[in-house]
């Protein structure tokens, strides 16, 4: 299989042991931007700076009708963390730069607010989706990058499978900044071993 899509009909669910990954949709906003504006400083340091309309409905709006339009061209997955015991909104998570032909590769991107932090969400949350990806897609590489300094996200990407691969310098624009990325993939044929950081 070399190209995958999402039905445009399909609603698709992806159930872990504690949440359920789905698509973004607009009844979502309120708890979206609750806890994104909640969360605000625990965030900002490792992501791109936020647009002055981060937070407004209209461009949650954008965003819900990205996420439906990228799925179904195949182009990307973003999915948000639903906890199912409570529908609370706990974070997000999106398989993005769908590569297909001889790469059938793909990069992750993800996040969780304060409150849910280092309470598993996010390994949970890895696994399901690369596993999603490799399974259900046909990836055969899937790769992510962090900041150097952001122990939580190596050490979440470690214990789900990835391994470090090196450093990419001025990879991303990081809370206005062009910042060294340290770069981690999961294949789905792995044979390296385990390898440690630099």
């Amino acid at each position: 299989m070399l190209g995958w899509s999402l039905a445009p009909k399909r609603r698709l669910r992806i159930a872990t042991e504690r949440l359920l990954l789905r698509l973004p949709e607009h009844r979502d906003f309120r708890q979206w931007t609750a806890l994104r504006a909640s969360s605000a400083a625990f965030l900002m340091p490792w992501e791109p700076t936020w647009s002055t309309d981060h937070l407004t409905r209209r461009a949650f709006t954008t965003r819900v009708q990205w996420a439906v339009r990228a799925a179904t061209q195949g182009t990307a997955l973003p999915l948000f963390m639903v906890r199912q015991s409570d529908n609370a909104l706990i974070g997000a998570i999106t398989l993005d730069q769908i590569r297909r032909g001889p790469a059938q590769a793909a990069t992750i991107g993800y996040w969780v607010g304060q409150p849910y932090a280092r309470q598993g969400y996010m390994r949970e949350t890895i696994r399901a989706v690369v596993n999603h990806g490799f399974t259900e897609m046909d990836l055969s590489r899937i790769e992510a990058a962090c900041l150097p300094e952001n122990t939580a996200s190596r050490g979440v990407l470690e214990r789900s499978g990835f391994k470090y691969e090196g450093v990419a310098q001025s990879y991303l624009q990081i809370n206005g900044r062009w910042r060294n990325h340290v770069l981690y993939a999961n294949l789905r044929m792995d044979r390296r071993g385990r390898t440690d950081a630099g």
